[in-house]
């Protein structure tokens, strides 16, 4: 260590005021109910292995259990209650998830892996935003869609994946409630705690019993909920091969459906971009989440006239990187989320070196204990690379050069994925040309990452199909 160098003091966010209960049931019909399975499995901390809790696993019975309260609670309440009052429970919800923020932020990082500094100022927030953005459309559908007579669907099953499990129940549990549907939500077997505790928040605001129901358990669970009779419509994230098997399950029914399936995400930084400010939104794109999201800026395509340059300031920068406790508000990079996912990422790591791939990785300590990866450089890499086509889900960036925007693009969507992309320019007119060839469903102009309740979110090709956010996300959720 240099005289110029020095370590930072721990800094970890107190974490005993988080309430985990030692055993959760299912939450059904307005309450936790042991599962008729008499099942439970334990959930953990992937930074240290603690065990956190017993988590009931919901059977077929379980299922359909929830699936009649949310029924029942669809056609004797919620769908004859006027919308107005439906906003007024909506926003309660919201304004409770930011009075009990700082709890919901560690259960987040506890369970899940993720750096405090991420549940606190993204997940959370946008969690509670989403709530509110949604009460205030509950009352406003027939202006949303003038002329159409928009009716609500009924009973939505929702199963969302462990990458951000309480902003994705709420981007899809708040539609569904201000469309007037009620719902059953399954959250990953592997995070299910703050799903569970936003169970409890309905709870405690009074929403009335069946409107809301969480339940726990494996891909069974899951199978279930998409193929009971009494299910109107089905929101599912997570993987391309599970989407596409819940895709054929329904065919021949009447079941709505949206996928937010994989990605690749390609982030393009053009010779005339801000290069300081580039590298900064590369490093927030793949590293700081993990790689552990969808749309993961994890293929980068430099202008070949600056990559040099790019690779060492990126190069630079990861050696500044932090990996460790998720609690320690110092951390960049957290735990990866389970020994599963941790075996895959080494797994395609070992790949990259097989296929002759250029790698690097900054020299930082990994923890003894818990799932850690460090953020990982493949240089030179070529459009046949394994670790280019197919998604890693960790922190892991193939790079990539160009000469001229016509490769780029045809580079950018040469993948079975389009769910998002990021452009780096000075030029306007460069952004707008690209962003009318790429095909993806997100794509940031010099900024990456960035969400809003109000801006609607979804794929191309397999990366699935709908969306969630904005007036868009309205709509699956409806018959217009």
């Amino acid at each position: 260590m240099s005289k110029f160098e020095w370590k930072y003091a721990a800094a970890p966010e107190a974490s005993n005021h988080a309430k985990i209960d030692a055993r959760y049931g299912l939450f059904i019909n307005g309450k936790f109910v042991n599962p008729l399975s008499k099942k439970y499995y334990s959930t953990h901390n992937p930074a240290t292995g603690q065990k956190l809790s017993e988590i009931a696993e919901a059977g077929e019975k379980d299922v359909n259990s929830a699936v009649a309260a949310a029924r029942q609670a669809y056609e004797k309440v919620w769908k004859k209650m006027p919308a107005k009052e439906r906003a007024k429970y909506i926003f309660r919800i919201a304004r409770v998830i930011q009075e009990r923020s700082r709890e919901l932020a560690v259960i987040e990082s506890m369970n899940g892996g993720k750096p405090i500094r991420e549940s606190r100022d993204f997940d959370v927030p946008t969690a509670a935003n989403h709530f509110f953005y949604y009460a205030g459309w509950a009352d406003k559908l027939d202006y949303a869609f003038p002329n159409k007579k928009p009716k609500s669907l009924g009973v939505a099953a929702q199963i969302i994946p462990w990458n951000f499990p309480l902003l994705m129940a709420a981007w899809k549990i708040a539609p569904a409630l201000a469309t007037g549907n009620t719902v059953v939500l399954k959250p990953a077997e592997t995070t299910p705690l703050t799903a569970l505790k936003l169970a409890e928040i309905i709870r405690d605001c009074d929403l009335p019993p069946g409107v809301v129901n969480i339940i726990t358990g494996f891909g069974n669970t899951g199978a279930a909920m998409v193929n009971h009779p009494d299910v109107n419509k089905i929101a599912f994230t997570g993987s391309t091969d599970v989407g596409k098997i819940i895709q054929k399950s329904i065919a021949g029914t009447d079941k709505k459906l949206t996928l937010e399936l994989g990605g690749k995400a390609a982030n393009i930084i053009f010779d005339d971009a801000p290069i300081n400010q580039a590298v900064e939104g590369v490093i927030n794109g793949i590293f700081f989440n993990q790689g552990h999201v969808c749309c993961a800026g994890s293929r980068l395509f430099v202008q070949e006239n600056i990559a040099e340059e790019v690779i060492q300031k990126l190069k630079a920068r990861m050696q500044t990187l932090i990996v460790g406790d998720p609690l320690d508000k110092n951390t960049d990079i957290g735990a990866i989320n389970s020994r599963e996912q941790l075996d895959k990422i080494n797994y395609y790591l070992k790949v990259g070196k097989e296929e002759g791939l250029e790698i690097y990785q900054p020299n930082c300590k990994l923890p003894a204990n818990g799932f850690y990866c460090k953020p990982t450089l493949f240089i030179g890499a070529a459009q046949s690379n394994r670790v280019v086509q197919e998604e890693i889900f960790g922190p892991v960036l193939t790079i990539q050069t160009f000469r001229t925007i016509e490769e780029v693009i045809e580079k950018a969507n040469n993948i079975p994925y389009g769910l998002s992309a990021g452009v780096w320019t000075d030029k306007g007119s460069k952004i707008f040309n690209l962003t009318t060839k790429l095909r993806a469903g997100v794509v940031w102009a010099n900024t990456y990452n960035k969400f809003d309740p109000s801006s609607p979110f979804g794929g191309y090709k397999e990366s699935g199909f709908g969306r969630e956010g904005g007036l868009h996300g309205l709509m699956p959720y409806l018959n217009l």
